[in-house]
């Protein structure tokens, strides 16, 4: 008896074909004697031994012409093209036929067109015993019983002016041909030979090279080209055995007779032989099993007994089995949920998922089925208490199922385990979110497995889970190393700097890691834990961020640090420093020696702390104290804020320091004022002769100062009248109206002072008076002449040019100057003595200039308020007519002979005055000359 390998199932429905019109059983083909059957293009094609051939579409109309007239032994439908293929002969005793037919085109009598018929030729009639075609036409391979396998081709088999009439023999065996099968590849075309005792196979474009695959064969109609693997199967007694075109493959052990086998929908169609004794009133008739096995799945899908199978054809979604009694039986796959459903109830979930894996019809329907058959399958591993197992299909469901749902079951402490398993899954598939991460470590460091925490989290794959979750999870549990790792390598420096610093306290391995990162994380860093590393490492903190301030680049592992153009503005880490005063005070004194151009901030400090330093006991000591503070004020380069500095310096009753900077910012007063709040006599003394040519103030000011002293300054008090005697700072009265406010001061401290001031006044009033007598008789004499030049002729005596000497003939010019000269010997446009024209410039260039100072108010206002006299700045601009309105003629009026101008009268205020005589005798003007 033959066994099925594996379990046994029924997939299929088993009915017999009735007659839609009678409903008794279709016996359309009782009383034919079919020879053989195919299927293809929507038909069941049969043939009988009589030479018809019979079609029978889907409601069982059953059409047919004669494709022989003597007999049909085979026909072949081609899967891929609409084209028929038959075997016969037309008369007895010949050569066999092959027809070749198309049901593109009809003939008179409305069958299928003849194409083109072949005669198989050898010494002498030899049956057809198998028939192969490929499905692009290429080749037509014809295997008889005497071993022989002819193939026509080359090209389009159905044309015969592209094949030779008889072939070619490609192979003669021992024993009849019992199988051919093509199988085509995009590389080569294959033919499957297959005899009783021998399988190999023959490819075509490789001048028929011959692979010999077996030394057993099959009997004629148990060989197949399988829809699965789209290799050859042979059914023998003992199994079923596979076959590539260069190799063998799997073998099934399903023993027993076999009469026939077909592939259909990746399933394997088995009709085996087995003789059974029927009821007592039937003789002994053949019974053929029919099995149809899953080879991908390894099961039996349907199995049951037929009376004596003639022909199994495979159309229209279904089997059809011809039996000898002429029924027709259908068998009809369950639908795939309907088969699920069968295995569910059996708990065959792994066969269920196997089956959904190869036969649901598209992918997404796959998956869907197969993440509910592991949903139930876990769901009932579960209910049996086996944990771990179930726990192996949850995570199957991955990507579909809720992990909510799996979590919740597997949340108490002794399932730890198998939630853990679940989790690292979820995490490798890149579906975990924070809360999942937070659950999976909180896992692992209950359990303490550090091996499986390494491996979650110190390896080189990509992140697939939350970064910061891990890291807060494995600090918080104590896992330092793990949370360095991973903040390390994903570059989470705030993080990294946390746990070396809060945790690990671990201040060296902080800084160093600092020194590795760029610039802009590093000053970053720097800013946030620069503090806490002072206050820890104080100077190698400083040494870093002197680098940072001053050209970083990135320290690198094993090489010295380099220099780098980046640069931190160093008064922003001026605060890291509260507790570490020595430090920040290295600190500053590198960058202003590095960078002069530092920040005022910097400078500002800096001398904060100079001055906050306290003040030594040894001399020495004090001297290089005062001299450092007074360098870092006096450079030029220092940008400190002198505002700023003053304060410090006031604060700190630095002497040196607060009289440099008033000298410095031009404050004489200051200075003065400073000494005399320290009674500081002699130095008030020295700083009014020192800084009294800038500002003459500074002696009144001592004088007021000393004037209101109670005690004897009668030597300063002298010392200081003479400077203001010197430079005539104060008039008398002043000066004695300040002392007599001092009750010390007497007549003898000022009575020197009083003589030389009475002696001066009365020489300076002796020198006015001589002056305006001077100027009286010169104011007469100039009025004079210029009333005789008025009133009186002016008589021109000389005889010779005044420029050439030689005497004077006419043209002559007279100028009242008493110059002569010879119209030609006279300059420019004879309008100018030669001899008196650079002094008349000289004084039009004084009255020019009188005039443009006059128009100057704001500088006049200015000199009246700095002025010590300021009676002698009006009597300078009276002097200078800024009081008068003068008229500067430029551009005199001309006549045929006659010009004139009145400038003596504008010397004396006036503003115009024209002088003249008779016409015809000689017109005189204000430029002094005259012309006959």
């Amino acid at each position: 008896n033959m066994s099925a390998q594996g379990r046994r199932f029924t997939f299929f429905d088993r009915d017999v074909v009735k007659d839609p019109e009678t409903g008794q059983p279709w016996l359309g083909f009782q009383n034919i004697n079919i020879s053989s059957s195919s299927s293809g293009r929507g038909f069941l094609i049969l043939s009988d031994t009589e030479g018809f051939i019979y079609q029978l579409d889907r409601s069982l109309q059953v059409t047919n012409f004669r494709g022989f007239n003597f007999d049909c032994s085979l026909v072949h439908q081609l899967k891929q093209q609409n084209l028929l293929l038959g075997v016969g002969n037309d008369e007895e005793g010949i050569s066999p036929l092959v027809k070749i037919w198309t049901y593109d085109k009809v003939d008179n009598e409305g069958a299928p067109q003849l194409l083109r018929t072949i005669k198989v030729v050898r010494g002498r009639p030899v049956p057809v015993s198998t028939i192969a075609a490929a499905e692009d036409l290429s080749f037509l391979a014809v295997g008889l019983y005497d071993g022989t396998v002819i193939v026509y081709g080359g090209g389009d088999f159905t044309r015969e002016r592209l094949g030779s009439k008889s072939g070619r023999v490609l192979c003669e065996c021992s024993d009849p041909i019992t199988g051919l099968h093509f199988r085509q590849t995009h590389r080569d075309t294959a033919l499957f030979v297959v005899t009783g005792n021998r399988v190999a196979s023959y490819f075509m474009s490789k001048k028929d090279r011959c692979e010999e695959l077996d030394g057993i064969g099959g009997e004629i109609n148990c060989s197949v080209i399988s829809d699965v693997a789209n290799g050859l199967v042979v059914a023998r007694t003992d199994g079923i055995y596979a076959y590539e075109p260069e190799a063998r493959g799997y073998a099934l052990g399903v023993e027993g007779e076999k009469k026939m086998l077909s592939s259909f929908r990746g399933y394997l169609v088995i009709v085996g032989r087995e003789k059974k004794r029927a009821d007592a009133s039937v003789s002994v008739s053949k019974i053929n099993t029919l099995t149809i096995y899953d080879t991908v799945n390894k099961f039996t899908v349907y199995g049951a007994g037929f009376n004596d199978v003639m022909q199994v054809m495979g159309e229209w979604g279904a089997l059809y089995v011809l039996t000898g009694d002429g029924k027709l039986y259908q068998l009809t796959e369950k639908d795939f949920q309907t088969k699920l459903e069968m295995l569910f109830k059996k708990h065959l979930y792994e066969i269920a998922i196997s089956l959904a894996k190869t036969q649901a019809t598209s992918a997404s329907e796959s998956t869907d089925h197969i993440v509910e058959i592991y949903q139930q399958y876990a769901s009932h591993l579960y209910s049996k208490g086996n944990y771990d197992d179930a726990i192996v299909q949850y995570i199957k469901t991955i990507g579909s199922l809720e992990p909510s749902y799996v979590i919740r079951k597997f949340l108490d402490s002794q399932r730890i385990h198998n939630l853990t398993a679940y989790l690292k899954a979820l995490h490798d598939k890149e579906l975990a979110d924070k809360h999942h991460t937070t659950l999976l470590l909180n896992c692992y460091t209950k359990l303490k497995d550090r091996q499986m925490l390494d491996e979650f989290i110190m390896t080189d794959k990509h992140l697939n889970f939350d970064l910061e979750t891990a890291i807060t999870v494995c600090r918080q549990a104590g896992y330092y190393e793990h949370a360095l790792f991973l903040a390390k390598k994903f570059a989470q420096h705030d993080w990294y700097l946390k746990i070396q610093l809060e945790d690990q306290k671990n201040y060296q391995d902080a800084l160093d890691y600092i020194a590795t990162l760029p610039f802009t994380e590093a000053e970053k860093n720097m800013k946030a834990h620069g503090k806490e590393l002072v206050n820890q490492l104080p100077d190698m903190t400083t040494n870093l961020l002197k680098r940072l301030c001053t050209g970083y680049a990135p320290l690198e592992e094993g090489q010295e640090p380099g220099v780098g153009t980046d640069r931190a503005k160093p008064e922003e880490f001026i605060h890291i420093y509260v507790n570490q005063v020595p430090s920040l005070l290295q600190f500053l004194e590198h960058m202003v020696n590095v960078q002069p151009d530092s920040a005022s901030q910097v400078y500002d400090t800096l001398l904060e702390l100079y001055l906050q330093t306290p003040t030594p006991t040894e001399q020495r000591a004090i001297k290089q104290r005062e001299d450092k503070i007074l360098d870092l004020l006096r450079n030029p380069s220092a940008k400190y804020d002198e505002h700023h500095a003053m304060i410090l310096a006031q604060i700190y009753d630095f002497k040196s320091g607060i009289l440099y900077l008033y000298e410095k910012a031009k404050q004489y007063q200051q200075i003065v004022q400073y000494y005399m709040e320290k009674s500081a006599y002699a130095e008030i003394i020295e700083a009014c002769k020192k800084y009294g040519t800038a500002d003459r103030n500074l002696w009144v000011q001592a004088l007021s100062y000393f004037a209101a002293k109670e005690e004897d300054c009668k030597d300063q008090i002298t010392e200081v009248l003479g400077h203001i005697d010197k430079h005539n700072l104060l008039p008398p009265l002043l000066v004695i109206d300040a002392l007599a406010q001092n009750s010390t001061a007497t007549l003898s401290v000022v009575k020197d002072y009083i003589s030389r001031r009475l002696q001066q006044e009365n020489q300076s009033i002796a020198q006015d008076e001589a002056r305006i007598s001077q100027y009286k008789a010169e104011t007469e004499k100039m009025r004079t002449e210029i009333e005789e030049l008025k009133t009186k002729a002016k008589v021109f005596q000389p005889t010779k040019c005044t420029t050439c000497t030689n005497p004077l003939d006419l043209p002559v010019v007279h100028f009242l100057c008493g110059h002569s000269y010879h119209q030609s010997c006279l300059v420019g446009d004879h309008e100018e003595c030669n001899e008196c024209q650079e002094e008349r410039r000289k004084v039009l260039d004084v009255i020019r200039s009188q005039s443009s100072a006059a128009e100057q108010h704001e500088q006049f206002f200015k000199q009246l308020e700095h002025s010590p006299s300021r009676f002698g700045v009006v009597a300078d601009y009276f002097g200078k007519g800024v009081f008068n309105k003068i008229t500067l003629i430029t551009e005199r009026p001309r006549a045929d002979t006659n010009r004139h101008r009145g400038e003596e009268d504008q010397l004396l205020g006036v503003q115009e005055v024209q002088l003249g005589v008779n016409p015809g005798l000689l017109r005189l003007g204000g430029d002094g000359f005259g012309r006959y």
